[in-house]
């Protein structure tokens, strides 16, 4: 193998040259994720209802929403292949299997204290809501690819597809879900399925006490990561067949969505429906559900991912031209190499940007520092749609020198700790 990428939220410095596809399509992505991030504390509309709703929003607003699908389960599903590539480059499955425990208690450490506080500007641990998003899941998938990774390559890629196309059967297996203090909270039996596959909270141990909502169930996250560790064996694979093999198989995915979501039978919880309008059909026909991800919302955002590698392809050939690598895509590169250090930023980047603009609009901005989920936003709250793209752009551009600095920190040094951030 002459390609090598490491770890998947950050990379450190190898003497096998890095595999630029990886690290664009995670750079993207990351910067997409900055996109959501402030539409969410910017934008008027996005404040006061849900985006993919199609019976209340508008294309635009729907698209911006929906292309930011396909953050988590690409990044999730190259965490996997960067394990893998850390076992081609040689570290020893031992080696690699006490790092993944490490870092994976270290990433929910640090959803449950830092990116909570950077997200939210909120530290009151008296009315203490965790909140597990994308860093949770990462830092679950972590553990358990710390012992799947002793089983051959095809058996971990197995059990992750297998994952992700049967849980959509029970959708139907509910639990009972905490409406508030003074109501019941689910027995132990309930809470255990709520963190493995409902979106829901409860209390840790009776009211009052903190707390959790799982914002991101761990099934079918854990086989999505699972997945990409077996889909990093093709980088062992000469690029023309590898290029082949992205084509092929992302191709065949990306269609398989297509005819499964037609039949409109197995694959998500919510059918589409024909609209008043063709085009708010179409957009009713890619609403797939995201908490959990369906198998046809990783089938929609998964499949794309593999034909964007294959066509990046040509960056990873050692005779390609450098000028490949400049402007945009160098851009997005340098941010694919320090993806963890991009994430903390973009918190306080996107709620910062909301806070500014409402403060220097003369509005209240009482809003951005108030509990995890608090009370509606003031009428008069957030800007046009236009305002948050402008806000989104602002960011990438502040966040670029700070993370090119960093991204060349770490390729100068190989100090143990560069690897936890």
């Amino acid at each position: 193998m002459t390609d090598s990428v490491s770890d998947p939220l950050n990379p450190v410095r190898s003497e096998k040259r890095r595999i630029d596809s990886v690290d664009l399509l995670r750079g993207l992505i990351m910067v997409i994720m900055l996109l959501d991030h402030t539409r969410e504390f910017v934008h008027h509309d996005s404040m006061f209802m849900d985006a993919t709703d199609v019976t209340k929003t508008y294309p635009i607003l729907f698209l911006t929403r929906w292309v930011t699908h396909f953050c988590a389960p690409v990044f999730v599903f190259l965490a996997g292949a960067g394990a893998y590539f850390q076992l081609a480059r040689g570290k020893s499955k031992k080696d690699l299997s006490r790092f993944l425990v490490t870092r994976g208690f270290w990433l929910i450490f640090l959803e449950l204290t830092v990116i909570r506080w950077l997200s939210f500007w909120e530290f009151h641990y008296s009315t203490f809501l965790g909140l597990m998003q994308v860093i949770w899941v990462f830092g679950c998938g972590m553990i358990l690819l710390a012992a799947l990774i002793y089983l051959p390559t095809r058996v971990v890629g197995a059990f992750g597809i297998i994952m992700i196309a049967v849980h959509n059967l029970f959708d139907g297996v509910n639990a009972h879900v905490w409406q508030g203090p003074g109501t019941p909270i689910p027995p132990f039996w309930d809470k255990i399925w709520i963190i493995l596959h409902v979106q829901s909270l409860f209390p840790v141990a009776g009211w009052p006490s903190p707390v959790i909502f799982f914002l991101y169930p761990l099934i079918p996250w854990v086989g999505v990561m699972a997945a990409g560790y077996a889909f990093g064996s093709v980088y062992d694979q000469p690029p023309d067949e590898r290029r082949r093999w992205l084509f092929k198989w992302g191709t065949a995915i990306t269609i398989g969505f297509i005819v499964i979501r037609a039949i409109n039978i197995y694959g998500d919880p919510r059918p589409w429906h024909v609209q008043p309008r063709f085009v708010m059909t179409i957009l009713s026909f890619v609403n797939t559900q995201k908490y959990p991800p369906s198998l046809l919302y990783l089938m929609m955002t998964l499949g794309p991912a593999l034909i964007a590698l294959g066509f990046w392809e040509r960056l990873n050939s050692p005779q390609s031209d450098q000028s490949a690598r400049r402007g945009l895509k160098g851009a997005l590169i340098t941010f694919g190499r320090v993806p963890l250090f991009f994430y903390l930023l973009q918190w306080p980047t996107a709620h910062g940007a909301g806070f500014l603009l409402t403060y220097f609009a003369g509005k209240d901005t009482s809003q951005y520092f108030q509990p995890v989920i608090g009370p509606r936003p003031p009428p008069n709250a957030g800007f046009p749609l236009w305002v948050a793209y402008a806000a989104w752009i602002s960011g990438v551009l502040l966040l670029y020198p700070i993370c090119k600095w960093y991204a060349g920190v770490k390729a100068r040094r190989n100090d143990w700790w560069l690897s936890y951030l």
